[in-house]
């Protein structure tokens, strides 16, 4: 996401806005320092300022970087509500679902990421779709998901792993 992204987003202030994306922003650099405890005090600044569906996923990114994937969730659960569009959420429920070895649960949050508006990412729901019907023993329906996945990102290396992975071991 970017600066201009953020700012058009929702009604309010842009000095709201400006000052929750520099939250959001100092906030993602903590989370990739591996400085978790101070990013989640940032998304949660930039939240309280103004709240976006990104804010509450990246925060929820962060908790399951922590091991905290019922808190992950909760947080997705957040963002959906204030933009059911926004697909990554979807995604990261169905992600951690997974983590949580609860399969069936985690299909239909895919599912709905599969169908999102606003993703910038459309494979992942499609690998993680895979992942799943792998973990079930429904190969053909995971090679299905992995095809769609590298149909939609033709560059996304794991996905294709996974789908000749299958395929051969089909043969």
């Amino acid at each position: 996401m970017n600066q201009q992204d953020f700012l058009q987003q929702g009604e309010g202030q842009n000095e709201d806005k400006l000052a929750a994306w520099n939250f959001f922003q100092r906030a993602y650099e903590c989370q990739m320092k591996g400085h978790l405890d101070e990013a989640v005090s940032l998304y949660r600044d930039s939240i309280e300022v103004f709240p976006t569906a990104e804010a509450y996923t990246f925060l929820g990114w962060t908790y399951s970087f922590m091991g905290q994937l019922h808190e992950a969730i909760a947080e997705c659960q957040r963002a959906i509500r204030t933009d059911p569009d926004f697909g990554n959420p979807y995604n990261d429920i169905g992600a951690y679902l997974i983590e949580l070895n609860q399969l069936d649960e985690a299909i239909p949050w895919l599912e709905r990421a599969t169908k999102a508006k606003r993703y910038e990412n459309p494979a992942f729901p499609y690998m993680n779709l895979g992942r799943v019907y792998e973990r079930k023993g429904e190969w053909l329906r995971a090679i299905e998901s992995y095809k769609t996945a590298v149909t939609l990102d033709p560059e996304y290396a794991p996905a294709k792993k996974n789908m000749m992975r299958l395929i051969s071991l089909m043969n």
